[in-house]
């Protein structure tokens, strides 16, 4: 079993329930100690000795270790245990004690654990370096990786601040095509496609043809989505697709802009 050696931690506690007829998640259970809880996820990480099995159970909110005992849980659940996989799905069913010692602060002592679906191949990303090409041509599964999910986070919240901002001082989201039939930068970056028959069309540049229209219509927009620039430098600063805002308000003037 392997492990993504890089730490993160959990995300802000949401409302979801953890009774144990209702499906929980691992970043409530620190304000749930003591309680019986259902848990449904993914094997991260599993080791064991003797009696006792430690599974790292990942169910998109955090990660739980879960405690399996064979003298605490019934002969299918301790098999389940001792014959999970990474990324094994897992339905566990236990109680929530404290522990500083383990990843936030708390671990499941496992009562019930059910395998609902076993993987048919080992999973390949291991701890040792991978290049690029391979992480991209398993890139669903490099997903499920630490260092992917909090990059995933801060873009998440990154977007929510962009939205914040833009929507409390009164502009409107404006939702530009990606298809276009016009050069808004310069025709010598355009990725060009064919479009139904003798027609030609062309990826996004930018938003701000339709932003400047839809200003006329609402006075302070913005647009926020994907953008494409055939650039011929392959560098990190020469990107091919890129997220850009782009706000238009009008009757605006240079020092009501810079305020």
């Amino acid at each position: 079993m392997s492990a993504d050696p890089t730490d993160v931690s959990p995300a802000a506690p949401s409302d979801t329930a953890t009774d144990a007829d209702d499906w929980g998640a691992v970043e409530d259970l620190p304000a749930h100690a003591g309680d019986r809880v259902t848990l449904k996820g993914w094997c991260y990480n599993k080791r064991g000795s003797g009696g006792i099995y430690f599974l790292m159970l990942r169910d998109g909110t955090g990660i739980v270790q879960c405690i399996i005992k064979e003298d605490a849980v019934d002969g299918p659940s301790w098999k389940a245990a001792g014959d999970a996989n990474q990324e094994d799905a897992f339905v566990v069913e236990g109680t929530v004690s404290e522990d500083d010692r383990a990843p936030g602060g708390v671990e499941v002592q496992a009562e019930r654990v059910e395998r609902v679906s076993a993987v048919e191949e080992q999973y390949p990303i291991t701890p040792k370096e991978h290049g690029p090409a391979f992480l991209q041509e398993h890139r669903h599964l490099w997903l499920r990786s630490k260092r992917q999910w909090a990059a995933m986070r801060v873009r998440n919240r990154i977007q929510q601040a962009i939205h914040g901002f833009f929507q409390e001082r009164g502009f409107i989201q404006c939702d530009a095509p990606i298809l276009t039939g016009n050069a808004v930068e310069g025709t010598s970056t355009l990725f060009e496609l064919d479009y139904f028959e003798d027609e030609t069309a062309y990826l996004t540049q930018s938003g701000q043809l339709y932003g400047e229209a839809m200003a006329m219509a609402h006075g302070k927009i913005y647009t926020y989505g994907p953008t494409f620039r055939a650039e011929k430098s392959s560098t990190r600063r020469h990107l091919t697709e890129f997220w850009m805002i782009e706000p238009e308000m009008a009757y605006f003037d240079f020092e009501m802009n810079v305020e």
